[in-house]
């Protein structure tokens, strides 16, 4: 589901307080014929793409026509109805028939006898960012919608929407394009075909219901494409750099050895041939995408990350985003709820397990690394303690349960984060228990694979039985851990679970960066003033303390940019991959004066707890350990 680089979600957390065949209206009996669904980056105009959705002939007075308010993997409203301009159902003479737009996402349409299309004009998202959208905020960058000369992200949910009565219908979707664009989508291509002239190509796909609309992304532009396998998985990794600075062959060389180590990791976990992975590249022009991260889709994943990031920030965050997205292939895809399988796009309910979906993704995510040798036991510790930290600064006593299940409305809304945190340490303490319990045989990993062989991908689960059934499953310890610390709002004593494993906590001067403390933000907004400024935790960070910052200074400029609401999410966002021995200048405010800080990058320190090797730890404990790190 969408994974956010840390900076962005905690800075944003921060800074936002042709078919005529008769057809049945209901959803069993309509599989049968195709909507016929035409996008045409050819004829945009204004910005905007022009699409025809054609659902063949009805027999009732009055149908519903919606594009969807929430997306899966989103856990947010991102109603994509405000995109839609010069909405039209036309009747078989071409003449406009009634059709009422009832709220954002939703037209109803009279006479729908005489029905032949609906015509419409879609605006896209990135380019909506920078004032907040239209009527409010705009969806998650890598959930959002790109329409430019050279570059398309086709997300379908925000072109193509659905009648309520034919969600389970197939789709034909014909995408019309320059014929010198790639184009990439795990979508099945049936056919193309070109123009007279040789200018245009029209690619058809087929989806065998909406759901495969949505779920199926598209790239189409001046892309830079690279293969490969891992395993019997065919990977397409298509990126789009407006500025050619970071190409597909050298980010294919990072994505494959990770993925490689992934498949080796999940061994007999294979659910897809194939997946995508889109790279969108932010150029931090003013229409650009601002919000850093990842979207998860079944089989593909969206990432928008910016351009300007050094080859070893844009590896590093690479791995973080993509690994996680890519496990998603246990859970949703094998391994889900029946609010998954039967999504409502306009009134959804949530599933009450995303210490599951999202936590033990992100869990693996952060343990392969360590199971595979792509990290040091001590970077899998600092991981871990960073989780704890910023899982403390949440709140640590809610029902993650009910969280799940109210994720839209808050106070839940605004701890949905704590997912990546806590949630992954949930992962944790299940992987160290069943470990515990099983001499080191069995893992969270082996859970998640004996409940994909009992669902799989057309299996839902029942939501409120599953807790039941992991007890059964595995221990009584398990589903007393899992009532008393996820139901039930108990904190977790992270050190029972670390003693298990012979680890201990030491107190010692660790690593950071420029606008956290080990995992901390060290900046606030002022709403009263409209900046950003430093709290007291910038006395615990050695550059900024050690170059004169002080609390409750406002940050005015940074590299000669200055820090605006609009703004800050980028600018801190480049501050957050500063290095060593790079040249600053920021301009801070300090009552009423300008204080200028200019110097040479040098690694900031703070205060933290790190985790250690027990050097009484008795054999058993080893031995967990091993069977836990390298299992």
């Amino acid at each position: 589901m969408n994974k956010s680089i840390l900076t962005t979600a905690a800075i944003a957390a921060l800074l936002l307080t042709s078919c005529n065949s008769t057809k049945k209206t209901t959803n069993d009996l309509a599989v049968q014929t195709p909507i016929v669904t035409t996008l045409d980056l050819t004829k945009v105009d204004n910005d905007k793409v022009p699409v025809i959705i054609n659902p063949g002939r009805f027999t009732v007075e009055k149908v519903t026509y919606r594009l969807p308010r929430v997306v899966q993997g989103t856990y947010s409203v991102s109603d994509f109805g405000k995109y839609v301009d010069s909405f039209k159902a036309l009747d078989y003479e071409g003449n406009e028939l009634e059709a009422t737009k009832v709220d954002t996402n939703t037209w109803e349409i009279k006479n729908a006898q005489k029905l032949e299309k609906v015509t419409y004009l879609v605006n896209d998202t990135f380019d909506m960012e920078v004032s907040g959208g239209i009527g409010g905020e705009t969806p998650f960058s890598p959930a959002g919608t790109n329409i430019e000369p050279t570059n398309y992200v086709l997300n379908l949910h925000g072109f193509v929407g659905y009648f309520d009565s034919l969600k389970n219908n197939q789709y034909k979707l014909d995408v019309v394009s320059p014929t010198n664009f790639k184009r990439t989508s795990a979508l099945q291509e049936v056919g193309t075909k070109t123009s007279e002239d040789g200018s245009t190509l029209t690619s058809s796909y087929f989806a065998p219901r909406y759901f495969d609309i949505t779920d199926n992304p598209m790239f189409y532009g001046n892309l830079d494409v690279e293969e490969f396998k891992v395993g019997d998985i065919k990977i397409v990794l298509s990126v789009y750099s407006p500025n050619k600075k970071h190409s597909a062959e050298k980010i294919k060389a990072v994505m494959e050895k990770m993925m490689q180590a992934q498949k080796a990791y999940l061994g007999s976990v294979n659910s897809t041939a194939r997946y995508d992975i889109y790279l969108y590249l932010s150029d931090g022009t003013e229409k650009a995408p601002k919000g850093f991260g990842a979207l998860e889709h079944h089989t593909s994943t969206v990432v928008v990350l910016p351009e300007a990031m050094p080859d070893e920030a844009l590896a590093k965050s690479m791995i973080d985003v993509v690994s996680h997205e890519f496990f998603h292939i246990v859970t949703p895809l094998s391994v889900h709820s029946e609010d998954v399988h039967y999504f409502d796009y306009n009134q959804p309910t949530f599933s009450k397990h995303l210490w599951m979906y999202e936590g033990i993704t992100e869990y693996f995510a952060t343990l392969f690394q360590v199971n595979q040798g792509l990290v040091t036991e001590d970077e899998f510790y600092s991981k871990i303690m960073g989780k704890i930290k910023t899982a403390s600064s949440m709140n640590d006593s809610m029902s993650f349960t009910k969280m799940s299940e109210n994720v839209l409305e808050e106070p839940y809304a605004s701890q949905y984060y704590n997912v990546y945190q806590k949630g992954a340490l949930i992962g944790m303490c299940i992987d160290i228990l069943m470990r515990e319990e099983s001499n080191g045989d069995r893992g969270v990993l082996s859970l998640m694979k004996e409940l994909s062989l009992k669902y799989g991908k057309n299996k839902p689960f029942e939501d409120d039985k599953l807790i039941e059934e992991i007890t059964e499953m595995t221990y009584p310890s398990i589903g007393a851990f899992l009532n008393t610390h996820v139901v039930g709002g108990t904190p977790i004593n992270y050190n029972e679970f670390f003693a298990k494993a012979g680890l201990m906590l030491n107190e010692s001067k660790v690593k950071t960066n420029y606008i956290q403390n080990n995992g901390a933000i060290i900046v606030r907004p002022d709403q009263a003033t409209q900046t950003i400024r430093f709290t007291e935790a910038v006395k615990d960070n050695s550059f900024w303390a050690e170059n004169g910052a002080q609390p409750n200074d406002a940050i005015k400029e940074v590299d000669g940019i200055a820090v605006t609401k609009e703004n800050a999410n980028q600018v801190f966002t480049k501050m957050f991959m500063w290095q060593p021995g790079n040249e600053v200048e920021v301009k801070l405010e300090r009552d009423g004066k300008e204080v200028v800080i200019k110097t040479t990058l040098t690694q900031s320190y703070t205060k933290g707890t790190s985790l250690k090797d027990n050097p009484n730890a008795t054999q058993k404990q080893k031995e967990l350990r091993k069977a836990w790190l390298k299992g």
